[in-house]
């Protein structure tokens, strides 16, 4: 049987959904589980939740805003002050927006949310993480990264010349998939592993709380009892974070336990690199 005694792990966006779910698989396994959220009451609740289901004492919150780089950079700080480890970061937190917006960095919302902060929050983390080795990145990505056809769009990244909100939203999956692919060239020779992954549609709060756009919002509120469960929807997150046949995997897609096809603009390494490149100059940008 899997056992995660003596790990460390860190999961974005773990107040609710896949997020909860992979965050409450790991402690039953018996990883100090660090759980990330943004808003303190709903953190603490889901923290009661995970807690009393697992009977491991050994989950905490963290605070952070990953929309925010000033908040991503207290976040790893936190981090990095509570625990000489990490095994394990899983990048989950995301969000879709119906219209276009912009972050407390100037940065549209949705590529800062699911792209930018993941990708400083990762660097912030990552000699921790090396430390640590054998350790592993799980980015949460999605199949919306079909969308991207014209891949990245290094042109308009801000989506400044015209917002389509699932087009938006697709290109930040993609990011999610080339950044897993970056760093696991990046980190082919020190024992640390990065993947992406496709959830699944999961009857979670996410797109339901009006930010998303209409006609995908009324998808995801009345479609709910077609879609997969948090648990069916958080099967390849928990894999990739914890079953010794995830080790060693790296620079893969996954859809639930097994590598799966992505779109070509998810295999362009050139693309992979640049959007690490451009990604390195907005976070510095951002720092001032």
């Amino acid at each position: 049987m899997t056992t995660m005694n003596g790990k460390v792990v860190l999961v974005t966006g773990a107040n609710s959904g896949i997020g909860k779910v992979t965050a409450l698989a790991l402690a039953k396994l018996g990883a100090r589980v660090l759980m990330g959220a943004r808003n303190r009451e709903k953190g603490e609740a889901a923290l009661r939740d995970v807690q009393a289901a697992s009977g491991n004492p050994a989950v905490e919150l963290v605070l952070g805003d990953v929309s925010s780089l000033t908040s991503v950079r207290a976040m790893a700080a936190d981090v990095l002050s509570r625990t000489e480890r990490l095994d394990v970061l899983v990048n989950n937190a995301g969000l879709i927006l119906g219209d276009r917006r912009t972050s407390v960095d100037g940065y549209e919302l949705t590529f800062a949310t699911n792209h930018l902060g993941p990708f400083l929050l990762t660097n912030l983390l990552l000699e921790r993480l090396k430390d640590s080795a054998p350790a592993r990145i799980v980015n949460v990505s999605s199949m919306a990264h079909l969308r991207a056809w014209r891949g990245m769009r290094f042109d308009d990244l801000q989506a400044e010349r015209g917002y389509n909100s699932l087009e938006t939203y697709g290109r930040s999956k993609l990011a999610n998939i080339l950044f897993a692919r970056s760093l696991a060239k990046r980190l082919a020779a020190t024992g640390v592993t990065a993947n992406a992954l496709h959830p699944g549609a999961v009857a979670t709060k996410f797109a339901t709380e009006g930010d998303a756009p209409g006609l995908f919002q009324w998808f995801y509120e009345n479609a709910q009892f077609t879609m997969l469960t948090p648990e069916r929807g958080a099967t390849a997150c928990i894999h990739l974070a914890s079953s010794p046949k995830a080790e060693g995997v790296t620079g893969k897609y996954f859809i639930g336990r097994k590598p799966a096809w992505s779109a070509p603009w998810a295999r362009d390494d050139g693309a992979a690199e640049r959007l690490w490149d451009v990604s390195e100059k907005l976070v510095a940008a951002a720092a001032g």
